[in-house]
């Protein structure tokens, strides 16, 4: 009768990930999980995933079949269960189930729920290979991939459950059914390297709400090109009348109260490329978040200008994601429709809150740039 409970085990992480991908989009309008980031893995809150338990006697209560009772006796919890006027007890509480899934895994669902395509990075920086991944065990396979530690862990368990375990004579016999080998699939290795651009206005105008809604997709954005590129670099710019960069702690929580000038932010764009990171080497992606306002029309025309001639010949993607708020005019976005109506490495996006995120990151990226 041995179970498997290393299956038992991947088929709970199967129902884990499935949750995570029926719940993505209510994820990704939170803020939350980026907390819960460490350096190679997310760990993901599921207050609805019930933990497999065995349930024993509830402490006396009478039920169904049970004795005498009288007329209007409650069944099952006491009536006053939940009201938070109960003593102290001993029994467990329903707990809310942490999990930690991989960055690698946190993409790939991802990819499947917003249908996203797999990039194609351009020219010289185009290598790619494939590695072999391990996915699981398996009580077949090929000798070479048999996996020792487990194979024996299972020859113990059967003997344990058989009874023909001796302890003073702690020999471990494994039999043919004991055996458990390492199953595999081939997924891409990407070689290239990319650089993400973030451009932020930090003018008095964008408040903290909409730079929590420019955190929490700049996370999704990471989380997706980094499982598509080997290396990935990124870097903040900030800008309200003159722009900088900046790191990523400085790049959420700066607050100014002077004008807009987004040309500022090109031309340090400009220089960010051509002094660290050529175009023939890095596949560039420049993603701008602001509320739409700039301080003059002139200045508009400067940036499409950079943009059109500087900029977007180096990018593999512009993305200019429009955060609504209530002190933006919203002019700069439609600017943008009329200069670069037919530019396929040009995608807009209207943020109107946390809910518009996983629409955003679609548009984004479901270009395949």
């Amino acid at each position: 009768m041995g179970l498997n409970i290393d299956t038992d085990v991947g088929r709970f992480r199967q129902i884990v990930k499935g949750k995570v991908r029926d719940e993505l989009r209510r994820f990704m309008s939170r803020g939350e999980m980026i907390g819960r980031k460490g350096k190679d893995l997310v760990s993901i809150p599921l207050p609805r995933v019930d933990l497999p338990r065995f349930v024993h006697s509830p402490g006396g209560q009478q039920h169904t079949g049970q004795g005498d009772g009288d007329v209007g006796t409650v069944l099952g919890p006491a009536g006053e269960s939940g009201s938070g006027k109960g003593k102290a007890g001993n029994a467990p509480g329903e707990h809310v189930l942490e999990v930690e899934l991989t960055l690698d895994e946190l993409a790939e669902i991802l990819g499947k729920e917003l249908g996203l395509p797999r990039i194609e990075p351009r020219g010289r920086k185009n290598i790619r290979t494939s590695r072999t991944r391990y996915t699981g065990i398996s009580n077949v396979g090929p000798e070479a991939l048999r996996h020792t530690k487990r194979t024996f862990r299972q020859a113990l368990k059967r003997q344990l459950i058989t009874g023909n375990y001796d302890p003073s004579r702690p020999v471990i016999v494994p039999i043919r059914e004991d055996r458990r080998y390492r199953t595999f699939r081939k997924v891409p290795d990407p070689q290239a390297n990319a650089l993400i651009i973030y451009v932020m206005d930090v003018s008095g105008s964008m408040g903290d709400e909409q730079k929590e809604i420019v955190r929490t997709e700049s996370f999704w954005i990471d989380t997706w090109l980094r499982s598509q590129y080997r290396g990935l670099e990124t870097v903040y710019v900030i800008h309200d009348a003159e722009a900088r960069e900046v790191d990523r702690d400085t790049f959420f929580r700066t607050r100014e109260s002077g004008g807009t000038v987004i040309s500022s932010a090109y031309k340090v764009c400009r220089s960010i490329i051509a002094d660290r990171f050529s175009p023939e080497d890095w596949n560039i992606y420049l993603f701008q978040f602001s509320d739409g306002d700039n301080w003059s029309q002139g200045d508009t025309e400067l940036c499409l200008q950079l943009l059109k001639d500087e900029l977007i010949p180096d990018l593999n993607l512009f993305a200019y994601g429009q955060v609504e708020s209530p002190y933006g005019s919203g002019q700069y976005l439609h600017d943008l429709e009329k200069g670069f109506e037919d530019e396929e490495a040009v995608v807009l996006s209207v943020i109107e809150d946390r809910e518009a995120i996983p629409r955003s990151i679609q548009e984004f990226l479901s270009t395949g740039r």
